[in-house]
């Protein structure tokens, strides 16, 4: 059964133009790699999971970008994601997508990758022909803004006279009973649906994650869970925080709601 899954891998992988690479630093399964069909420099990696000796299915598919950067070497751009043998050709073109939400160095254009450190930098390192004479321009500016600085503390401040407001014209807080109720908000969120993140702070859209965050909807239940497989995360937000529902309650401080992409579903309130 093994050798059966195995063929039928390499039937996809050969059926979309993928090439088989001669080793595996990492492990003893085959590794598959094409160009990617818009992006400059981008490969398109996958791990078959099949053993490169026995040619058996012996482990889990991966999908994942990488970028080819000026040295030749090659620099992970998305999350590599696990899949299964029969989902193979649809992470793939997920995958794909995703290559136009990892962010690009402004300087040279190149793709930018999480390094080992945790930061998100430019795949060529183009930093560090400019990154000197840049810092030395600047010397002078921070110098003189230092001397403003300082002057402005050193200057005593006239401290503001407070107005006292006559008990009759002073306003208080409603009371509580009469403060706005939190309600439920939902969506429809499909398997299928290609999805981002926004942050809401009291029903208002604070932060917008599109272009940092993209995932696919694998299944949703009568409870409202929905289980996403992210593909691409280049914001500082954990996975723990991903939104994992297709409802929230209004008047939340803060809280991370799904954003449809691939089709229009908006937020309405149910009760």
């Amino acid at each position: 059964m093994s050798k059966v899954i195995a063929a039928q891998i390499k039937n996809i992988l050969f059926l979309d133009g993928f090439i088989p690479h001669k080793s595996n630093a990492k492990g003893s399964t085959v590794i598959y790699s094409r160009n990617h069909p818009t992006a400059k420099f981008v490969r398109v990696v996958v791990n078959s999971g099949i053993d490169a000796k026995s040619g058996k299915f012996t482990a889990q598919p991966t999908v994942k970008l990488c970028y080819i950067n000026r040295k030749k070497s090659w620099r992970e751009i998305t999350t590599e994601i696990f899949t299964d043998p029969k989902k193979l050709a649809s992470t793939i073109t997920a995958q794909e997508a995703a290559e136009k939400f990892v962010k690009t160095c402004k300087h040279c254009k190149a793709k930018k990758f999480t390094a080992k450190t945790g930061n998100v930098v430019c795949s060529n390192a183009c930093w560090t022909a400019w990154g000197g004479k840049k810092k030395a321009a600047n010397t002078t500016k921070k110098s003189s803004q230092k001397i403003v600085a300082q002057k402005k503390a050193a200057t005593p401040q006239k401290k503001k006279s407070q107005k006292v407001t006559p008990k009759s014209q002073r306003t208080y807080p409603l009371n509580k009973s009469s403060e706005k109720k939190s309600q439920k908000i939902s969506a429809e969120i499909l398997p299928g649906d290609l999805v981002s993140v926004e942050e809401i702070t009291l029903d208002t859209v604070t932060h917008d994650y599109t272009g940092a965050i993209l995932g696919i909807v694998m299944k949703n239940d009568h409870h409202g869970a929905v289980e996403v497989n992210w593909t691409a995360n280049t914001s500082s937000l954990p996975e723990w925080d991903m939104p994992f529902t297709d409802h929230y309650q209004s008047r939340q401080r803060r809280a991370y709601r799904f954003k449809v992409l691939s089709r229009k579903s908006e937020w309405v309130n149910v009760a």
